[in-house]
């Protein structure tokens, strides 16, 4: 009965998949702002169709049914920059967000270009930060993008573990 979760990289197929549940996964986050005009819930269906074509995007499949994804490139200055990890709202709570995370570090590093990790998220996404730091990413600095909202940039090396900051 039981099935397992498996994670894979996103195909074209996947991009509406992808996009749904991305819209689901970020009402939270509206909400919690009181902003639902934030770009996760904008984005364009080519916009996501460019980002599969052009970097690393990671699927979690129950099934056949997309339940989690994260999305991430290496800059040439070698930070890799992850963002948008989804975990569908039943599926939370399990270790699949850290899985995915694992996974896409994973990845971009494998080539040896990356030098440190880098993602963000809001200050009041307590969740997300909880998550971060649990996986070794520590604050690097916050930007102000709106009246509610203020974005932390969490960072890490790509060898040790330990933070790094990049220019």
């Amino acid at each position: 009965m039981g099935m397992s979760v498996t994670i894979s990289a996103a195909t074209e197929q996947d991009a509406e998949s992808i996009l749904k549940l991305q819209y689901l996964c970020y009402q939270s986050e509206a909400e919690l702002y009181g902003d639902y005009g934030i770009e996760p819930l904008t984005q364009p269906l080519d916009s996501l169709r460019a980002e599969l074509a052009g970097g690393t995007v990671l699927v979690a499949r129950l099934g056949d049914e997309v339940v989690a994804s994260v999305r991430g490139a290496v800059d040439t200055d070698g930070t890799a920059r992850i963002n948008k990890l989804i975990v569908h709202p039943r599926m939370q709570r399990h270790g699949l967000g850290g899985r995915l995370l694992d996974a896409i570090e994973t990845r971009l590093g494998a080539e040896g270009t990356a030098k440190s990790f880098q993602l963000f998220t809001g200050h009041r996404s307590e969740r997300n930060l909880r998550l971060y730091r649990k996986h070794g990413y520590e604050p690097v600095s916050q930007e102000r993008v709106g009246e509610r909202m203020t974005l932390v940039t969490l960072a890490k090396g790509a060898d040790t573990g330990v933070y790094a900051t990049s220019a």
